[in-house]
């Protein structure tokens, strides 16, 4: 209760374009998306246009392979999960601790995600649009964590395939879609 929200994001922009979150130590989580924010300013400032969320996602990968390659390196405790836009089409990407990385059309990482996945490959579809998305999200949440379900705990993120410009939302601009 006494940490400021918005010290405490765990969606971070690595462009207006594309957001990442991630499962595991944050410490670890913030050097990499660091890094890819890094890349994505190189890429715009050398070539004057937005990075293709593949390009980052394989920095990323390779980054976390690099480290399992060595004795005396700890390899990144953390699992990445990277969504961006190009050419109007949307795009997901999830890590692995080994630096292996998968697209997907829906996922979850992190504490319940099995049981978060169960959900998806039930209920999910893909005509789904942002607020059908987020409401269908928050019931996952709501049937899990039953009495412990709090929506001041949530944030959410977007990008829209039309602008490709970051949305956030939290506190009071949930609620209307925890209902």
């Amino acid at each position: 209760k006494l940490i400021a929200s918005e010290s405490a994001h765990k969606i971070f922009e690595v462009d207006e374009h594309i957001i990442s979150t991630f499962a595991g130590i944050f410490s670890d989580a913030r050097v990499l998306i660091d890094q890819a924010q890094i890349l994505a300013q190189q890429n715009r400032v050398t070539y004057n246009s937005a990075i293709e969320s593949i390009s980052v996602i394989k920095m990323i990968a390779d980054r976390m392979q690099m480290s399992t390659q060595y004795g005396g390196v700890r390899p990144y405790g953390v699992v990445i999960m990277l969504v961006g836009v190009n050419k109007g089409k949307g795009h997901l990407y999830t890590t692995d601790v080994t630096g292996n990385f998968t697209a997907y059309k829906a996922n979850a990482i992190g504490e319940n995600d099995e049981k978060i996945k169960e959900y998806l490959r039930r209920d999910y579809k893909e005509s789904m649009n942002i607020d059908d998305g987020i409401k269908f999200a928050l019931k996952i949440f709501k049937e899990i964590l039953e009495k412990n379900f709090d929506i001041d705990r949530f944030e959410v993120a977007y990008v829209k395939s039309s602008d490709g410009k970051l949305v956030r939302l939290q506190d009071n601009d949930l609620k209307k879609y925890a209902k």
